[in-house]
This record gives structure tokens, sequence and C-alpha cells, in this order.
């Protein structure tokens, strides 16, 4: 009965030969499984280099954790041989349940992976397996590095870059994005200029060619303009119309707190003014219907923000431009010195506005993806380092082709 117990255990690990499963011990109690596995004398096994049926030279003991059996936390153990290639010396062989130098089960780490990818954080993942978190992130790191480095860019042509936190206020990253595939190429530390020569480096060592790019799409960040100039002196620049609008917001905001003290009415109302018709609650739209008809300098500056967003419905380009002049000269001589500096702004920027209207790029897709690392940062509680989020942004957004590990075929030679 032992031995067909064994036998199952065997064909249940996908284990061939000379791989046998020799001793099976389990305790209720510490609702543990341990298998030991072992391979009769005389086995030979492939060279890691040459893949040369060689002899054992020595072994040493290793244990690895597996998937649970039902409830039970189950470990293999086995002796790892080290084998003797007449060509390349003495060498580890590797065993087809583990990849070399991982303390998990080659199916432990796929089951971990699907884990992360479906929404978990590593600590709950650690958690529900009773693990450190620090071994699931080091297993993350090699799953994400191994995909990263077989990532092809030759086809980028289009990229957008945006930057989000690891904690608020501290230690930025910039995400730089294929548009096209809407994908995370690229993560570096920082927001600086330089991050964009790390992403060309990073771009040309995967294939991809900073003479192919001919759009970017971005905020208006001095840091990233001078950037994209420098390392893709191709690429048109379109300035992201959510960044754009985000401008207006912060003057329309800028201008009711201005206006709040003299005119009470205004308190409570931020969301009333930075809100659409379409998505106010039905209390602000009423508060909206009672003001618009004021004079007050905030109704004026919202106003002058929703006919700057319904430019973007124009699908001429020509027709734009000359709108655009039109909104610029309304904004410059309104007399509200919050919008008159906004309208300077995007003058200094006007070929990367009207960009927009060739391009119809915008980094709406990194807002989206910056959702969802925010999301991600807030179920974590933070990442301890940056790093950490680096990684998570991979896994969130990358598209990276991970090869989920099985058990292969046996390689070795009995």
């Amino acid at each position: 009965m032992d031995r067909a117990i064994e036998e199952l255990f065997r064909v249940a690990l996908g284990l061939a030969e000379p791989w046998q499963v020799t001793k099976i011990e389990f305790s209720e109690a510490d609702q543990r499984l341990d298998l030991w596995l072992d391979f009769p004398a005389g086995s030979r096994f492939g060279c890691p280099e040459c893949h040369q049926p060689c002899g054992v030279y020595d072994t040493s003991e290793r244990q690895w954790r597996h998937l649970n059996f039902f409830q039970h936390q189950t470990y293999l153990h086995a002796r790892q041989p080290r084998i003797d290639c007449l060509e390349h010396g003495v060498k580890t062989a590797e065993v087809p349940w583990a990849r070399p130098g991982a303390g998990f089960t080659l199916l432990m780490e796929a089951f971990i992976l699907i884990l992360v990818r479906n929404g978990m954080t590593p600590t709950q993942a650690a958690r529900l397996i009773q693990e450190n978190d620090t071994r699931i992130w080091r297993l993350l790191q090699h799953y994400v590095d191994q995909a990263r480095a077989e990532a092809d860019f030759s086809q980028v042509q289009a990229v957008g870059v945006d930057e989000t936190s690891r904690r608020k206020g501290q230690n930025y990253i910039s995400v730089f994005m294929d548009m096209d595939q809407t994908r995370v190429l690229y993560v570096a530390e920082g927001r600086e200029a330089n991050t964009v020569k790390e992403f060309r480096q990073d771009l040309e060592s995967h294939g991809g060619s900073a003479e192919q790019v001919h759009q970017a799409c971005l905020d208006m960040s001095a840091a990233y303009i001078k950037g994209l100039q420098e390392q893709f002196p191709q690429a048109a620049m379109t300035f992201d119309n959510f960044h754009l609008i985000k401008l207006l917001n912060e003057a329309v905001d800028k201008v009711r707190r201005q206006e709040v003290a003299d005119h009470p009415e205004l308190k409570k109302t931020r969301y009333v003014w930075l809100k659409n018709d379409w998505n106010r609650s039905e209390s602000q739209q009423q508060t909206f219907d009672a003001l618009r008809s004021s004079k007050l300098a905030t109704v004026r500056a919202a106003h002058l923000k929703s006919v700057f967003q319904d430019l973007f419905a124009v699908e001429d380009p020509g027709e734009a431009e000359h709108l655009l002049k039109r909104w610029y000269f309304w904004a410059t001589h309104s007399r509200i010195p919050a919008m008159i500096k906004a309208a300077h702004t995007i003058k200094e920027h006007w070929d990367g506005v009207l960009q927009w209207f060739l391009s119809r790029l915008n980094n709406g897709v990194l807002e989206a993806i910056n959702g969802l690392i925010q999301s991600a940062k807030a179920k974590a509680r933070g990442f301890r380092s940056t790093d950490y989020l680096i990684t998570m942004v991979y896994l969130i957004a990358g598209k990276l082709s991970f090869r989920l590990p099985l058990y292969a075929c046996a390689t070795h030679t009995k």
C-alpha cells in the first residue's frame, strides 16, 4: 500500500525517472505533509551547460515549499546531485520541479504569480500561504526581470510619460508607455530629464529605435520636454488635454478661494465648478444653476474652462487653432489673474496643444494606470521600497508575457 501511495504522489508531482518518492510523512497536528524524493544509485543527470548525461559527484540536502495538500503545507525534500562533467567540471544538476536556487517549486511559484496578478498584494499572498513577504517579492522580481528581458519593443512608435509617487509627495517614478499597445514599457526612479535617457537606452536594448518614435504624449513638465527633445528629436510632442483641463481646474479653484471671503455662497462649492454638467450630483447642479447667472469671477472662470474643454470636440485642426486663438484672447482679457496666467502657460506650449488635434493622443490610459497603481498602493498600505513599486507597475500594466512555470518533461538520463 505504501508503495502505491508513493507512486501516486510521483505521478501527481510529475516526476520522471530516475526520481522517485521514497518517504511520506503527514502530521495532522502540524497540518504539514513532507515528501522525500530520491534516485537510485548509478543514476545519471544532464549537465546544465551541455546537457550531456553525467555521473553523480556528490549531493546536498534541499527543501522546497510546494502547493498545499488541501489545507496542509507541503514540502519536498531531496538530495540535489552535483555531476562531474568531462567538459565543464563539477556542476549542480537541475531538478525538474524547481528553478535553480529557488525555495519554492515551479507550481507554487505559478500559484503565487496568479494570486498577485489577480489582485492580491504580495503581503496578502504571503499571509495566505504563511510565508515571509520578502520571499514573495524576490519571486515577483525574478519573473518580472525574466519577462522584461524577453520583451520586444521593435514596433513602438508613439510613447507617453507620466509620473506617480511611492508615497504622497515622496519618491517619484516616471512611467513610460507604448500608446498604441497601451502597455508600460519602462519605469524609472525620479522624474528628471535623465529618466528619458534611461528610457531610450532600455527601448533600444529591447529592439526599439528612438528614430522610429514619431509621437510623444506628456504633461507640460519642463524636465520631460527637455528629455524628449534631446533623446527623441523625431517625436512630435502632444500636451495631454487631461493635464490642460487640470491646469484650468486649478485656476478656477484658485479664483473661488479668493472670492469666498466676500461671497459666502461659494463655500463648499469646489466640486460644483470642477465637475461638468454630466457628472454633477443633483444638489451640485442646483447650486450651479442658482449661481450661473451671477457676475462672480468664479462663474466666469468656470465658463472659460468649459469653453476650452469644448474645443476638443472640434474635428478640423485649422478650425481648432482659430477657436483656440479666440479663446486665448478672451481668457487674457478676462481680468481674472489666475485664468490669464493659465492662458499664458497654454500659449507657451502652443504647438504641443495644437498637436493633439493631429495625433489625438492623450494620457488617459496613463491616468487609468496611475489609478490602478494608487489602488494597489492603498491595498498594500504603501510599498517599503521604490523597487517594489516598480515591480508592481510592471505586473499591473506591463502586459508582460510570463512563462508560467509548469513541470518540464524529464531531461535527466538514467
